[in-house]
């Protein structure tokens, strides 16, 4: 994230969800579950080799994490439910160490402590921004022929690709400075709220697929860096996310490098977003006027369950100019975007494109300052 954003900020894109392009499906530790889940170098660098699995030579002593009871039988359960040697498991746990910051950034309000609200403009404003766009629109040209090639074979457009990558990382300047498994092990065993379990249970499930993915080389865990969440990489993948839906640009390797690569990083954008359910064609907002009572159709989740002919029953109307298209052919959901210093809230009508832009981050904030920015990157 830019080194310029604060805390606040860094905490709304994650509470959202858990890290960046996360799935929200099944938390066991079993082979094969979706427990979870500086500078790019030119596309035309070659991918690196993958990364060779270190050989433990002798039992690993009861150090650091590795000397908690609870940490012991972590690793147990995921050398048995994935098949990895368990002195390999013992040994990356060992090297873990606290991270004091993912504590404090995960730390819930002290109850009773006024809590600021949330602000769409200020949001937006830190996103859509002359910086971030110019520097996409210099993105989008220099990418040009892997973001046409990834719109070609998944249907989603370059600017929606390039709009994430720059909400996420800046275009790749700003991936985190934290050791992924430093992250992960702190907020799998030393989660700052008892109260969650699903939290931990997830971050269990991540840290899991990041020792799998160690033990295959795909990852090099002692040194792989990423958000205090453990998101990494130019597009901020979680590892549940790399292992489940990245992908090469080049079909005859099959090493995925979203550190370095950034056609890598294109094409698995585009990847997950088909895969959440991205519809070719399709706008990302309605062109529609919402009637006055418009907050009553919000239900804020994060699935459309409204058609147009609902809406148009409830005081919908198409906005002046505009043609029914094929979203009128899609279930569709309004949103609302608070501006309290206005004493006000926007509120948008959704496509299935939207949603799928909120299995990234679930947020509503994110998702549109995503879909505001790609439409000014090709203004």
């Amino acid at each position: 994230m830019p080194k310029a954003l604060s805390y606040f900020l860094l905490l709304s894109l994650f509470w959202g969800t858990i890290g960046c392009s996360t799935p929200a499906t099944d938390l066991r530790l079993d082979k094969g579950s979706a427990s979870i889940g500086g500078a790019h170098a030119a596309p035309s660098a070659p991918s690196q080799p993958p990364i060779a699995s270190n050989t433990v030579a002798k039992p690993v002593p009861n150090t650091g994490y590795l000397a908690r009871s609870d940490v012991q039988a972590y690793a147990q359960t995921v050398a048995n439910a994935r098949n990895l040697p368990l002195d390999n498991v013992r040994a990356l746990l060992a090297t873990a160490k606290r991270l004091p910051v993912a504590i404090r950034l995960m730390t819930p309000p002290e109850p009773g402590k006024p809590v600021t609200p949330k602000n769409w403009a200020t949001y937006r404003n830190n996103f859509v921004e002359p910086i971030r766009i110019n520097a996409g629109k210099a993105f989008m040209s220099e990418h040009e022929q892997i973001l046409k090639a990834a719109e070609a074979r998944f249907g989603v457009p370059g600017n929606i690709i390039a709009a994430i990558i720059g909400v996420e990382t800046l275009y790749g300047q700003y991936m985190g400075n934290y050791r992924v498994l430093d992250a992960l092990t702190t907020l799998s065993f030393d989660y700052p709220d008892p109260m969650r379990p699903d939290r931990i249970a997830m971050f269990q499930g991540q840290l899991a697929d990041l020792v799998e993915l160690h033990e295959q080389g795909k990852v090099d865990a002692n040194r792989q860096l990423g958000s205090f969440a453990g998101a990494m990489g130019i597009p901020q993948f979680m590892p549940t996310s790399l292992k489940l839906w990245a992908i090469s640009s080049d079909p005859k390797q099959a090493h995925i490098d979203l550190e370095h690569n950034v056609n890598d990083a294109i094409l698995s954008v585009a990847n997950f977003l088909k895969v959440h359910g991205w519809i070719a064609g399709l706008p990302v907002f309605a062109p529609v006027d919402l009637p006055t009572n418009a907050g009553e159709l919000v239900d804020g989740g994060l699935t459309p369950r409204l058609d147009w002919s609902e809406l148009k029953l409830a005081g919908a109307t198409l906005a002046a100019g505009a043609e029914p298209g094929a979203w009128t052919n899609y279930p569709l959901g309004v949103i609302n975007l608070p501006l309290p210093a206005q004493n006000t809230v926007q509120y948008r009508t959704a496509t299935p494109n939207f949603f799928a832009l909120t299995q990234y981050n679930r947020s509503y904030f994110y998702a549109t300052a995503v879909a505001d920015l790609a439409q000014a990157l090709i203004r």
